[in-house]
């Protein structure tokens, strides 16, 4: 947090009513907005001054869900690949990785996000073999030293995909089912006691860097170990994140396994509360969005990696008619071919469009930025993040009004959630400290990060290589086994074949 007290003059700044846009000046101090005025109001002659003119403040766009890991898996994930064909192979993906590859793997993500308008993330971590306080302490130390938010998750399981999947295992040929069936997990016991040790020694300022708890999948975690998360969670009153309901193969295995929905189940656990956040929720029903508002949670719409898995499309208005915090998120790079919560928040509003023919009912440009800034940083518990207003956090983004997006400018929130792509974002304040300026960033070396990452992916991907084209062997049976579920009969529709099946 930067406490020198500064003075942004000159700038379109918009309000967090999201209706007013006007020429102001914005007192910074102490990391958080102090004050907004009028242009000449303040007096800036105690104060370090920022000329902002041809420029229009954000507040800092929040990703309500991602994986850091992906970062050093670009280019790794095949074009026509379904979420559980994927699982085959992404522990390959984020195998034989130092503590040096998980820093390094989630200050590529940070910088992605921060040149794109994002200035706070959640970010489920995998560690292969298992979690660890080290990793864990990696991944967050990365994300310090950009200057970026976030909420740092281990990302835990107890079951492996075969176990997970009701069936799954016994339907692989054979020698592959043997070879699947000698696949384990770290043991759920020490999941928890690393977590536990790394939530009880955690050394970073929780107003920036946080720790949180993902069981993955609930259908990947026995009931006692999911319990255990949740017992974990609110001992330490930090975020609990699942992926929920994210494939139909997962909503109709789950009625197979526990009789009732993952929601359902889930709330009977007491796992679900305001603390609880849930990922994708593309395969819920009305009662499942009634039993999440009921406790408070939120749900993480990731448009773009449901689109690019083929998943389908989160009821993102049925969401907030629920009463449930309807949020935003980019999901892993690897999976949404990168870290743009401009792309993320515009897809949102569009792909709501195609679930409904009342316009009355779609996502305006409002909802969809409500949802990547107030809406996120609720899911990650930050209470005074997402808008610009006095008693909020500096995270602020300098969009530049030259550029094409905005010429002739008319209507700065509808422009900036339907044009926007990241361009204009010239520089960002995080906490009331520039971390971007006029385009470059002052916090990370991006040459050496770049040379970095280069040898990082080299080596790991000589080092994995053999484990990677065995898990593509394999996601191909796992993706007919799959698809069979996938076309079964389910009350929901949530991808347009769907209908006419």
């Amino acid at each position: 947090m930067n406490t020198e007290s500064t003075v942004i003059r000159g700038a379109r700044v918009l309000r967090g009513d999201l209706r007013t846009c006007d020429t102001a000046d914005v007192v910074v101090r102490d990391g958080m907005i102090a004050a907004i005025e009028s242009p000449g109001v303040i007096d800036a002659s105690n104060h370090r001054v920022i000329d902002a003119s041809e420029r229009l403040l954000i507040p800092g766009l929040v990703n309500g869900h991602t994986h850091g890991h992906g970062a050093l898996g670009k280019g790794l994930v095949d074009d026509r690949v379904p979420l559980e064909v994927f699982l085959c192979a992404s522990g390959a993906i984020s195998a034989n990785r130092t503590l040096a590859d998980k820093r390094l793997t989630a200050k590529l993500s940070a910088v992605e996000s921060i040149r794109n308008g994002c200035t706070a993330c959640y970010d489920l971590f995998v560690e292969i073999p298992a979690a660890s306080r080290e990793g864990l302490e990696a991944v967050a130390d990365g994300y310090r030293e950009t200057g970026i938010r976030a909420v740092v998750a281990p990302m835990l399981a107890d079951r492996t995909l075969y176990q997970a999947l009701p069936g799954l295992l016994e339907s692989l040929p054979s020698p592959m089912r043997e070879q699947a069936a000698k696949l384990a997990t770290a043991p759920g016991a020490a999941s928890l006691a690393a977590s536990r040790d790394a939530f009880t020694r955690w050394p970073f300022d929780r107003d920036f860097i946080r720790p949180a708890i993902a069981p993955t999948i609930p259908l990947h975690c026995t009931d006692e170990f999911i319990s255990g998360c949740a017992a974990l969670a609110r001992e330490f009153d930090v975020g609990l994140q699942t992926h929920l309901a994210e494939s139909k193969a997962q909503a109709v295995l789950a009625l197979s396994r526990y009789g009732e929905s993952l929601v359902a189940h889930l709330v009977r656990l007491g796992v679900t509360g305001p603390r609880f956040s849930a990922a994708h929720g593309i395969w819920l029903d009305e009662d499942d969005l009634a039993r999440l508002a009921d406790a408070g949670a939120s749900v993480v719409h990731n448009p773009m990696s449901n689109l690019r898995l083929g998943s389908g499309v989160a009821p993102a208005r049925a969401i907030l008619d629920a009463g449930a915090t309807l949020a935003i998120g980019t999901d892993a790079t690897n999976t949404s071919d990168g870290q743009n919560m401009f792309e993320a928040l515009r897809l949102a509003a569009y792909l709501s469009r195609i679930a409904d023919p009342d316009p009355q009912r779609w996502l305006a440009a409002e909802d969809a930025f409500r949802a990547a800034t107030v809406g996120s940083a609720a899911a990650l518990g930050f209470s005074q993040v997402g808008r610009l207003d006095p008693g909020y956090a500096a995270d602020i983004v300098f969009l530049d009004l030259r550029h094409i997006h905005y010429v002739p400018l008319r209507a700065p929130l509808l422009q900036l959630a339907f044009a926007e792509n990241g361009a204009a974002v010239d520089s960002v304040m995080i906490g009331g400290r520039m971390v971007l300026d006029h385009g470059r960033m002052l916090t990370v070396d991006e040459d050496r990060l770049r040379e970095e990452a280069q040898a990082a992916a080299a080596r790991l991907d000589a080092q994995n290589e053999a484990a990677l084209a065995s898990g593509r062997i394999m996601g191909e049976l796992v993706g007919q086994f799959c698809l069979a579920h996938a076309r079964a009969h389910f009350p929901l529709h949530r991808r347009l074949p769907d209908r006419a099946r």
